[in-house]
């Protein structure tokens, strides 16, 4: 996989790939990043990117000149998936990060200001956010996204480790614990200790559902339950009661 990256700030981005499963992946030719100023590409003098809004308005906004410029400089642009990080965009969630996984090009563009040129849209193919709130730049946002995704490029980790994490299936990860088997006089659970696979299974599935239940019930809404979830989801209503 290739991703590009366009940004107005490339020190931020460079760092963040010489560390742990990113820079495993980029050692191991699963995925090249590079980065681009489009600074460099504004045909000013002063190398604005951006300007004032036409019909008045407060901020300032990207310029589309710049970024389709840089966007055309890339090779393979035309066939890669280009993304604008926005808060208007559609939300990143996990299967948005398998489904991008899959891509052999990917382009981001890191928004800023308050917001950018409308015609930028005529030269990506979809806009995504990272949540209902406000940054004061997209680098942080396509971080975030790039994290996800190559993680998920084969050979990036372990299959196992992806199968067993939270947002795989609908729902959190069970409850973890390690040694010692007992700190300031706080246990590890004894069914996680006892050898018993059966009972450590339906153990990790409980509190799996329990802990999802809680704090993201509407998860369990895209999850298709089997008999033998209804019945631990019944329990797991019964100790609200």
């Amino acid at each position: 996989m290739r991703i590009d990256i366009l940004t107005l700030f490339p020190e931020m981005i460079t760092g963040f790939f010489e560390h742990s499963i990113l820079k495993r992946a980029i050692e191991k030719s699963l995925v090249e990043i590079h980065t681009h100023d489009f600074r460099l590409f504004a045909k000013n003098k002063h190398h604005n990117v951006d300007d004032t809004p036409y019909g008045g308005g407060a901020g300032m906004l990207l310029m589309v000149q710049p970024i389709v410029d840089c966007l055309r400089s890339i090779p393979g642009y035309e066939t890669a998936h280009k993304i604008m990080t926005s808060a208007g965009g559609t939300l990143f969630s996990q299967n948005k990060a398998m489904s991008l996984s899959t891509y052999p090009h990917i382009i981001l563009i890191c928004g800023h200001y308050e917001g950018f040129d409308e015609r930028i849209l005529n030269y990506i193919d979809e806009e995504i956010s990272i949540g209902d709130y406000i940054m004061t730049g997209g680098e942080i946002a396509s971080l975030a996204m790039i994290d996800a995704i190559v993680r998920l490029i084969p050979n990036a980790i372990r299959k196992e480790s992806i199968e067993e994490e939270s947002f795989s299936i609908p729902g959190l990860e069970y409850p973890q614990y390690t040694k010692p088997a007992t700190f300031e006089g706080k246990e590890v659970p004894a069914v996680l200790t006892s050898g018993h696979h059966e009972e450590i299974r339906k153990y990790r599935l409980y509190e799996s559902l329990k802990k999802t239940y809680f704090r993201r019930p509407e998860l369990l809404i895209k999850r298709s339950l089997t008999n033998e979830e209804k019945m631990m989801m019944d329990l797991i209503k019964k100790e609200l009661e």
